[in-house]
């Protein structure tokens, strides 16, 4: 079983605690524009393969941070289409 899976799994509970309203708020998470911009360069010089060792550490927790929060989202996505309001 990947990784992914087992998360999935685990965040499975999540869901149990869904109200329309904080499905609809996780669905539309994103980050903001500063933000965005700084991942957008660890992006390119990951790209590049010129990250300091910070900065790969860095990139390395971000894409785990996003691993997770797809996770609840598509969660709250399929809450929202079971459960129309």
């Amino acid at each position: 079983m990947s990784a992914v899976s087992y998360l999935d799994r685990f965040l499975d509970p999540v869901t149990e605690a869904f109200t329309p309203e904080l499905a609809r708020k996780i669905a539309e998470l994103h980050a903001d524009p500063e933000l965005e911009d700084h991942i957008g360069v660890l992006r390119r010089k990951a790209n590049e393969g010129t990250l300091t060792p910070e900065e790969d550490a860095e990139y390395k927790d971000f894409i785990e941070a996003v691993d997770v929060i797809s996770i609840i989202q598509a969660k709250a996505r399929q809450y929202l289409a079971n459960n129309p309001t």
